[in-house]
């Protein structure tokens, strides 16, 4: 799959960018995400963390790569559909579902309220072949003190760099986030 979800009613072509995210609140009411969300083609995105910025005094954007304290994978919660263009070439992508911010990515993303949906293995099975209602009800925002997060090289700002440094941490900050709201 690739990211950004097309509508399988777009026949392959899409004007703009794929939406790689969608928040809970516009997935059953937006166009694009309608159908893939009552037909059941949801998804778990397997990442080791994820990346947000916060805006600081000096108008710069500093990047912070946020996981989870007793997990080193974990999923988030996506939906994807399929889309077939006239030459019959398909193309299959995703987008994740986004929630309002707990506490710790509130103090981290201080301009952006929203973080991804990061499900518990317990609701893995309900999130995939649940009725939309059940699977709906599985998303909630993540526990802060169950997370860690710190700041990170803006290398990760260009898509050029690729290695295992865009998770180090940056030398001189702060060196990390955790529980937040204690």
């Amino acid at each position: 799959m690739r990211w950004g979800l097309i509508p399988s009613w777009a026949e392959g072509k899409w004007i703009d960018l794929p939406p790689a995210c969608v928040d809970i609140e516009e997935i059953q009411s937006s166009a694009t995400f309608r159908g893939a969300w009552l037909n059941s083609q949801r998804c778990i995105l397997p990442v080791a963390g994820f990346y947000a910025w916060r805006l600081t005094e000096a108008k710069y954007r500093q990047p912070f790569f946020v996981s989870l304290l007793e997990r080193s994978v974990f999923g988030l919660a996506g939906v994807w559909d399929r889309s077939v263009g006239e030459d019959d070439d398909v193309i299959e992508g995703c987008s994740v579902i986004r929630l309002p911010a707990n506490d710790l990515m509130t103090n981290i993303s201080n301009t952006e309220q929203r973080m991804p949906a990061i499900l518990r293995r317990k609701d893995y099975q309900t999130w995939l072949r649940g009725t939309p209602v059940e699977a709906k009800a599985t998303l909630q925002p993540y526990k802060p003190n169950w997370m860690h997060a710190y700041a990170v090289s803006p290398r990760i700002n260009s898509t050029a760099p690729d290695d295992p440094d865009l998770i180090r941490p940056v030398q001189g900050e702060p060196p990390s986030v955790t529980n937040i709201s204690q």
